[in-house]
């Protein structure tokens, strides 16, 4: 069975519009994110953002190959695509769950919660988060969430 037949979804779309739109979500979802995280780093409440700690702990190589004017657009780039990737298995979700109010924010949690304690240590990531940070970090996931979840019910 492929990702399609996965996607359960309203009668007036498709499969694969759902598994679209939702990554297109996913791809505002993770600008947005980026906004708010400028913010939050600004005020101090963020030290360094995700994007940019995985960019210099663990792809300084492929980094170093790019102009340094343009290292910050590629990190960007790729935080992006990934979070089109995480709107689109937001897809994969039975449309009963993704109907509900808080199945957005919700999955916005548990995608934070897979990174913190699954995707970070296998990319040998060793920060210590402050109560500030972690703060932070939940309320941009909230919103990547809320973002995702946010679509035609």
């Amino acid at each position: 069975m492929g990702v399609t037949g996965l996607i359960r979804h309203a009668p007036d779309r498709s499969p694969a519009e759902v598994l679209a739109w939702t990554a297109a979500r996913g791809v505002v979802a993770a600008m947005a994110m980026s906004g708010m995280r400028r913010v939050t780093t600004r005020i101090g409440l963020l030290d360094q953002v995700p994007p940019e700690a995985i960019a210099e702990e663990e792809v300084p190589g492929i980094l170093a190959a790019l102009p340094e004017d343009r290292r910050a657009v590629v990190i960007e780039l790729l935080h992006w695509a990934y979070g089109g990737a995480g709107g689109a298995a937001f897809a994969a979700l039975p449309a009963g769950l993704r109907r509900h109010p808080a199945a957005g924010p919700a999955y916005g949690v548990a995608v934070w919660l897979l990174f913190e304690a699954v995707i970070a240590p296998v990319l040998g990531l060793r920060w210590k988060r402050e109560p500030r940070e972690r703060l932070a970090l939940l309320a941009d996931h909230v919103m990547y969430g809320a973002v995702v979840g946010t679509g035609p019910r």
